[in-house]
């Protein structure tokens, strides 16, 4: 298998934000006005953190957090907060309420009421084993984000309705924090499986996608800007009382989502627009999720490991296993 070359020396940032890994890598100014990479960085690194201190879920003096207790049905809100929920919302409107804001309480009861960074993930071959019948998931017809609006710094939803704003908050930051590293000759941000890579020299850089059965690649292959994003069950499965849950809730049941796809990576032009896909790909289940990945090209992984390639990816010759 012939690799890419590796682009230039860069300088590494290494965080756990977000209830995960973070690594930003920020190359040489692009042109003498740039900034060095380690401004760039800097850079990157706070905005990132700005998102962490105000979307975080699991922080009670998060800005969503208030948000989420506040009994009012209208609440003035941050700029930055404002335009998280509005992307939330553009997130369940895009996957037709299958990404959707507002199954906080279900991923309570499923057991993700509290931050799992850090706890050993469950067997997830175990989790498969005892899972129920295989079935694609579904929006919910009478759901809780259709009343969501935003107005201006406002957010408005029915009262006591919470939200939790996940992995298109994640999104969002990685992309507002590729701004600060695009006149660097190469850069990426890797948050948690949400990537976006770039740079003014147009060094192709290689991407990983892991086996979350194994610790082995199922596909490798290059890019040189845009967006990566993978979703799955293999660093968020947990053991509960009725046997296991994960995070990636089935609108229409409240339950935990069991489609027969354990994983889905997903290309696009932003970390946001990959995230919700990856996500859709995953609800979606082995007969839908290939077309949703369809567009910019993705990678899915079934229960039994076998891997499905989607759009430009299928032409590529870097499979890994």
């Amino acid at each position: 298998m012939n690799r890419s070359p590796e682009p230039a020396e860069e300088l590494e940032r290494c965080l756990d934000l977000f209830g995960t890994s973070v690594r930003i890598l920020a190359g040489a100014p692009a042109h003498p006005g740039a900034p060095s990479a380690e401004a760039a960085a800097a850079s990157a690194e706070a905005v990132l953190r700005e998102h962490q201190v105000a979307l975080s879920r699991f922080d009670p003096d998060s800005e969503l957090s208030r948000l989420n207790r506040d009994p009012h049905e209208r609440l003035a809100v941050t700029e930055l907060t404002a335009r998280a929920v509005a992307v939330a919302l553009w997130a369940a409107e895009r996957s037709a309420g299958l990404v959707d804001p507002t199954l906080l309480p279900a991923l309570a009861r499923a057991g993700y009421e509290h931050s799992r960074a850090g706890d050993e993930p469950a067997s997830l071959e175990a989790a498969l084993s005892a899972a129920p019948r295989r079935r694609r998931a579904w929006p919910h017809p009478d759901a809780a984000w259709r009343q969501l609006r935003v107005e201006g710094e406002c957010v408005r939803r029915p009262p006591g309705v919470r939200l939790d704003l996940g992995g298109t908050a994640k999104g969002l930051a990685a992309d507002r924090a590729a701004v600060s590293l695009s006149e660097q000759t190469t850069f990426a941000i890797d948050a948690g499986g949400d990537v976006v890579v770039g740079g003014a020299s147009g060094t192709p850089r290689r991407v990983v996608v892991a086996n979350p059965l194994a610790q082995t690649s199922v596909f490798e292959f290059d890019t040189i800007a845009g967006a990566v994003a993978t979703s799955g069950l293999g660093t968020r499965v947990w053991r509960t009382t009725e046997g296991f849950g994960h995070h990636l809730i089935d609108p229409s049941t409240g339950r935990p989502a069991w489609t027969g796809v354990i994983q889905a990576t997903a290309l696009a032009p932003t970390a946001l627009e990959a995230e919700v896909l990856a996500k859709m790909a995953v609800l979606g289940g082995p007969t839908d999720g290939p077309a949703v990945l369809e567009p910019g090209g993705g990678v899915l992984v079934l229960d039994g490991g076998d891997v499905i390639l989607a759009g430009a990816l299928r032409e590529r010759t870097e499979v890994a296993a």
